[in-house]
């Protein structure tokens, strides 16, 4: 018993020392942390900096010297900066420190050298560089180096000349500090200016020897710069790679790393140039041979950085053939059970870009990701699931989502939306896998989270529910299930909205008439009025509905948002009217299922026209539209009644789909985006708007479309010339953009003269660019007229520029002499038939393809020369001039050789419609594709011009 007061008055004793410990060390609350720096005053710092002028205060007490640089380098970097005068003054007493032998107090000098040179004259600066110059050649180390870094940020190119041979005695001196300082700044003054570039360029002899050096800092230094010096000359580089890879002279694992990254671009440029064809780079140019072959031969180095580089090197390179990535992978497996962090993510970052292409080349590490899932990095644990995600196969998805809802609890929202990213992939990969996978990404939209993780996890579903169709009921039911207790407006409309496209065209329709309705009565306005507009699409649709969404509708007439209570109102109208005039019949209880009509409603159907129909346009398109008119001379004094078939044609502007990140694929989801995006708009240019400035062009008419710019000059040339074709009804206005770019001359009367055999077209007209001086570009015109009762066919001109050459004083631009005639050939200029095919699209393509009707189908088959899918529909959708509708424009990932089914849309001159549909397949072993086209047109003569545009 007193064995155990006596341990608890030791414990009593023992935590009352931590205590006083404690309120010894403890800060009051009031006692705040102070810089000493805090309240500086300019003047008085200028008022202590004359201790510098004192010689012995310098030699005695150095310290204080460098305390008042300290509060000098302050005020400067917090925006208190001397004046000229001040700058001079402090600049000069620095200067005179240099008599004092402290080494802290001499690296401060240089200090305030780098920092205030650039503020101070020049001709002040100049001072220094003598005493820089000093340091330079004396015989210690810190000084030599540390001088050398102020001098390269101080000269110019005349001065660099006069201490060129001290810095290229640097460079190979036997001091690795002195060295590497001198590498470091020729490498800053190799950027610094064009002049300054040249001089160090003669520096490559010392250069390469400084790569034998045994310092591996310097090594690595000196390989940066020899790159440097030679990174535009593409001989030079190969030979650099080529003869370090090969003589295995570095010992310094940064520039080991370096020399791969060099090999990587090297082999890059090699393909994308193509002296090797993209597949087994074993199989390309002897330069291609040798740098896989020594990057493979690096990842047997016995430093991990270089190993890891090697194996990313190989990873990156374009089109690499599986079998030549498996020395990488093993390397890379290896690397997977490091106990670095660092180690593990870069590795782990690496597979999940490879398995992006490659998935099968990763699946073998698939046991060695699984047990990183549960890794403490959350980052790493994260790419594991992610590159797990799509590795895996189809056996393996059940056991994945096991090991991902317990991980998924436990991470932040940011990893969460890469995993719903990965999981939409794979079941794209596995389709039969639909109902699983929307039933676990459902499943989590009940959980907490955030809006960002909501909106990935509905987004994800709308993507799959628009690739694969067999989804679309079970998804749509656990989308109606989300908004009964969804707290986000966005999320919440935007279901709605896909509710009304798609719900009435389910099996049971009425099942969702029930959740929509709940949220008239218990949301927010904003999500009421979406309400009513989903529930107007159903009774539109579904005419056995009508009467029972009427008298829900009718209780909205009420509502207290008026926007709510507007739309209620035009519901109900129209619907009392096509009720009326087109009453639903239900069928006989006894009926069979074969006598029962379809739930649809009639073809003049007024509630289904209003609701259903949707423009001819976007309101983009119709804005640009109207501007296009508008722009049109005396559009606006026109008696032409305007509807939107009168409207300008505009054509689709194509914008770049978003792809993830992390796993390199995009989910094209159609319907409103969730989050508007933040972008400035650019203001869109009318092309045509240059010919209506002319009156002479502008009495053609209204330009049907513009063409891309087309090169006939190459950007280097003394004269850069670019073409713009404006097609009208019956004529054709090739725009000319001139640009002079020699000094001393003028161009007066330029035009270009065409020269054509064809019987389509007749040059008519031409209108001259006065003058053009060096540096403007000026336009000018030839006007073609076309022979309407000609077919279209390709027709190619030559083209020359013809001008007078006036010699002028490149200084003040006068005249210096007499001027003379002068003719400059031009590349051939080529008019297809695809120029007058104005790419729009439809919203829907199937239905306005029945529509169409095959009246005026034509039908072709071609086998075109491609190697590759993707290359073959890029090619017909160029030569056909048209707009991809349905994101077939793009070959879906893994197709499996299947072949891939085109739809294009366009207006043709003339205002006159265009469809084609396009199955493309790959030939075999043989190589080439097959390509099937129909084109459907309101004319023959059109359809059968458009299918000849394939060649």
């Amino acid at each position: 018993m007193s064995g155990d007061q006596e341990l608890g008055a030791g414990m009593q004793s023992m935590m009352r020392e931590v205590q006083s410990m404690a309120d010894k060390f403890k800060m009051e609350d009031e006692e705040q942390y102070y810089s000493p720096y805090a309240h500086l005053e300019k003047a008085t710092v200028l008022q202590e900096a004359r201790i510098f002028h004192d010689p012995v205060a310098v030699r005695e007490n150095p310290r204080k010297c460098c305390t008042v640089i300290a509060q000098l380098l302050h005020l400067q970097n917090t925006g208190q900066h001397l004046s000229g005068q001040e700058a001079t003054e402090v600049f000069f007493g620095v200067t005179k420190l240099f008599m004092s032998d402290d080494a802290s107090l001499r690296r401060m000098v240089y200090l305030f050298i780098k920092e205030v040179a650039e503020t101070c004259n020049p001709d002040d600066v100049i001072i220094v560089t003598s005493s820089l110059t000093k340091d330079m050649t004396c015989d210690v180390d810190l000084y030599r180096g540390n001088a050398l870094r102020v001098l390269t940020r101080i000269v110019d190119a005349a001065m660099l000349g006069a201490i060129e041979r001290y810095v290229k005695q640097a460079i190979v001196d036997s001091s690795g500090q002195v060295s590497s300082s001198a590498l470091v700044s020729s490498l800053h003054l190799f950027n610094a200016s064009p002049e300054n570039s040249t001089i160090v360029r003669r520096w490559i002899s010392e250069t390469t020897e400084a790569t034998a050096s045994p310092n591996e800092m310097v090594q690595f230094h000196a390989m940066q710069l020899l790159y440097q010096i030679k990174s535009n000359d593409r001989l030079g580089v190969s030979k650099l790679v080529t003869q370090y890879s090969q003589r295995n002279s570095l010992k310094s694992p940064l520039a080991l790393v370096l020399l791969v990254r060099f090999t990587s671009k090297l082999l890059h440029d090699e393909v994308a140039e193509g002296r090797t064809p993209p597949g087994s780079l074993m199989n390309g140019s002897a330069v291609s041979k040798a740098g896989y072959q020594f990057l493979e031969s690096s990842l047997r180095h016995k430093s991990e950085i270089v190993v890891y580089e090697a194996a990313r090197a190989i990873c990156s390179l374009p089109d690499i053939e599986p079998q030549e990535l498996t020395p990488a992978i093993s390397v890379l497996q290896l690397f997977l059970s490091s106990p670095k962090p660092a180690t593990r993510f870069a590795t782990m970052k690496t597979l999940a870009g490879v398995a992006a292409k490659n998935p099968r080349v990763v699946s073998k590490c698939n046991e060695d990701l699984e047990a990183l899932i549960s890794d403490a990095n959350r980052s790493i644990a994260t790419l594991a699931i992610t590159t797990l995600l799509k590795t895996g196969s189809e056996t393996s998805v059940d056991r994945l989502l096991k090991q991902i809802s317990a991980f998924l609890t436990d991470i932040a929202d940011e990893y969460k939306i890469t995993v719903v990213k990965s999981l939409q992939q794979l079941c794209l990969t596995y389709p039969s896998k639909h109902r699983i996978l929307v039933g676990f990404l459902s499943n989590f939209l009940r959980e907490e989270g955030g809006f960002e993780f909501k909106r990935s996890i509905v987004d994800g579903i709308i993507g799959l529910i628009r690739a694969v169709p067999e989804t679309t009921e079970s998804s749509l039911l656990h989308l109606c299930e989300f908004i009964e207790d969804c707290e986000f407006t966005m999320l919440s409309t935007q279901i709605l909205h896909l509710l009304g496209e798609l719900g009435p065209g389910t099996s049971a329709p009425a099942r969702y008439i029930r959740f929509i309705y709940n949220r008239v009565i218990l949301e927010n306005s904003a999500v009421r009025a979406a309400s009513v507009s989903a529930l107007a699409k159903f009774a539109a649709r579904c005419p056995s509905l009508r009467s029972s969404i009427m008298t829900l509708m009718k209780r909205s007439l009420v509502d207290e948002d008026d926007e709510t209570r507007d739309r209620a109102a035009l519901v109900v109208a129209l619907l009392e009217e096509a009720m009326a005039q087109n009453p639903y019949v239900p069928p006989p209880e006894d009926a069979e299922a074969e006598d029962i009509p379809p739930d649809a409603p009639a073809d003049d159907d007024l509630a289904a026209f209003v609701f259903l129909d949707g423009l001819p346009m976007s309101f983009d398109k119709l804005e640009r539209s109207l501007q296009a008119y508008v722009a049109t001379p005396n559009a606006m004094e026109s008696l032409e009644l305007l509807t939107l078939s009168t409207l300008p044609i505009v054509e689709d502007i194509e914008v770049p789909t978003k792809k993830s990140i992390s796993d390199g694929v995009g989910i094209i989801t159609d319907g409103p985006s969730l989050i508007p995006e933040v972008e400035k708009k650019r203001e869109k240019v009318d092309p045509a708007s240059v010919i209506y400035a002319i009156p002479e062009l502008a009495s053609l008419g209204r330009v049907f479309r513009s063409s891309q710019p087309v090169e006939l000059t190459e950007d280097e040339t003394e004269y850069v010339v670019r073409c713009i074709k404006h097609i009208f009804a019956d004529h054709v206005v090739l725009q000319f953009t001139v640009q002079n770019t020699i000094e001393d001359q003028r161009l007066d009367n330029v035009t270009v003269a065409i020269d054509t055999d064809s019987a389509l077209f007749t040059a008519s007209g031409e209108i001259a660019a006065e003058s053009i001086k060096y540096g403007d570009t000026q336009n000018c015109f030839t006007v073609l007229e076309r022979n309407t009762d000609e077919a279209l066919a390709p027709s190619s001109f030559t083209c020359e520029l013809h001008f007078n050459v006036v010699q002028v004083d490149p200084a003040t631009g006068e005249e210096e002499g007499d001027s003379f005639e002068e003719e400059y050939p031009l590349e051939d200029l080529e008019i297809a038939t695809s120029d007058f095919m104005a790419k729009v699209s439809v919203s829907d393509f199937r239905k306005s393809w029945e529509t169409m009707g095959n009246t005026n189908e034509v039908l072709e088959k071609f086998v075109l020369q491609f190697k590759k899918m993707e290359e073959a529909v890029a090619a017909v959708i160029d030569f056909l001039g048209m707009q991809p509708c349905d994101g077939t424009g793009a070959v879906k990932a893994n197709s499996g050789g299947k072949p891939h089914m085109l739809h294009l849309s366009g207006v043709f001159v003339g205002g006159r419609s265009v469809l084609a549909r396009a199955q493309i397949a790959m030939q075999g072993e043989s190589g080439g594709v097959i390509l099937k086209i129909a084109v459907r047109s309101e004319d023959q003569m059109v359809s059968r011009m458009v299918a000849d545009c394939i060649r």
